[in-house]
């Protein structure tokens, strides 16, 4: 595996990784690596238009904790939701 180093990275840039790899529970080496890998956009993309990856890039994030399904119907359905 190959080492990288930048320099003179710019503070916006760097807090912007910070807080995705926060976000998405890695380190923001992995976070940075991740983005690295990713094939840039195509100039020719239809704006406005984001991929199902960049969806969950962005807005995915790991449970806090075990996931309740029973009791989440059961309080949907007290409370007349279903």
């Amino acid at each position: 595996m190959a080492t990288l180093t930048i320099r003179n990275l710019d503070e916006e840039v760097k807090r912007d990784i910070r807080r995705a790899a926060a976000e998405r529970g890695v380190s923001m080496e992995q976070e940075a690596r991740d983005r690295l890998a990713r094939p840039a956009r195509h100039e020719n993309a239809e704006p406005g238009k984001v991929s199902a990856e960049e969806i969950l890039r962005r807005y995915a994030r790991r449970p806090d904790g075990p996931f309740d399904l029973k009791g989440m119907t059961d309080r949907m359905w007290d409370e007349g939701l279903l």
